[in-house]
């Protein structure tokens, strides 16, 4: 829906007619708006190709397909159905993959689908630039006090919150609201349409707070979100790549705060050699210089 938004600003400008199509949203607008001249289909790979299987989106002239977040929709559980999508195009056509992160489901898939690939790599100026990170050194049952204290120290424009589980998610923000503080949730156990109203509402700043799993972690552009928070700190360093890259976007700078218990303590040290970065002990006091331009 948000790359959808961007093409169609651009798209204005250059005469390109684009629509969006996801799961839980009606087929029928979407047939309907087939009917018309469409350049740009931007969607989720299960609804395309359920349209084309269908013969309602017709992908045999499609000559460019981007791939974006190429990772994800490269895992095990996307792949099949991108080549299924891929075998329905042109063999002519240009495959374009854009990814944070090159896992070996990449390169493998580069290897079957793409001729003479070129990469462009800009990861070395832009991964965490603009991002200060810190832990806090806690037990399980101090969190909820520690992140009382973090909203009373630090000035917070918008933060985003990330726990393990939809469980934890839900048990936090109850916990976030009992402390008086406004706060929105999401997670992927909620319907698309509440998402929806979550994610936008968020998005125009009628909440400061947004608690949520590693379904916000992805392509989700938030300029004003100015502190990033790990209440459980991930497992795998592309986790938390992308966790963290909520915020810094489009040149602002940001905090990144893990809170680590002993359980995390090894996961720290590796996500800091796998992505070689420091992450700093939390400081009595946080300069504001670091994280409001």
């Amino acid at each position: 829906m948000q790359t959808s938004l961007l093409i169609k600003q651009i798209g204005k400008y250059i005469k390109v007619e684009s629509m969006v199509s996801t799961g839980g949203t009606s087929v029928k607008d979407d047939i309907l708006r087939l009917y018309n001249t469409v350049h740009v289909l931007v969607g989720t790979p299960g609804r395309i190709l359920d349209l084309s299987s269908k013969n309602i989106a017709k992908l045999d002239k499609c000559s460019i397909v981007v791939l974006d977040e190429a990772d994800k929709l490269l895992s095990i559980d996307f792949e099949p159905i991108m080549q299924k999508l891929l075998d329905l195009m042109p063999q002519s056509k240009q495959i374009i993959l854009v990814s944070a992160t090159f896992p070996k489901s990449i390169e493998s898939f580069i290897q079957r689908n793409v001729s003479n690939p070129v990469t462009v790599n800009t990861m070395d100026e832009l991964t965490l630039k603009g991002i200060t990170q810190f832990y806090a050194y806690v037990e399980e049952k101090q969190k909820v006090h520690c992140l009382n204290t973090l909203f009373s120290k630090l000035t917070i424009n918008q933060s985003i919150i990330f726990c393990n589980s939809a469980y934890r998610v839900q048990c936090l923000a109850k916990k976030i609201t009992e402390l008086g503080y406004s706060c929105f949730f999401i997670h992927a156990k909620m319907k698309q349409e509440d998402r929806n109203k979550v994610f936008h509402d968020f998005r125009k700043g009628a909440c400061r707070c947004l608690v949520c799993t590693d379904l916000f972690t992805r392509g989700i552009d938030i300029p004003t979100v100015n502190v990033v928070i790990n209440f459980d700190f991930p497992a795998k360093s592309e986790t938390y790549l992308h966790r963290i890259g909520r915020g810094g976007r489009y040149g602002h700078l940001a905090l990144a705060i893990n809170m680590i218990t002993d359980e995390d303590k090894m996961n720290l040290f590796t996500i800091e050699k796998e992505l070689n970065t420091k992450i700093m002990p939390m400081p009595a006091q946080v300069s504001q210089a670091l994280y409001n331009k």
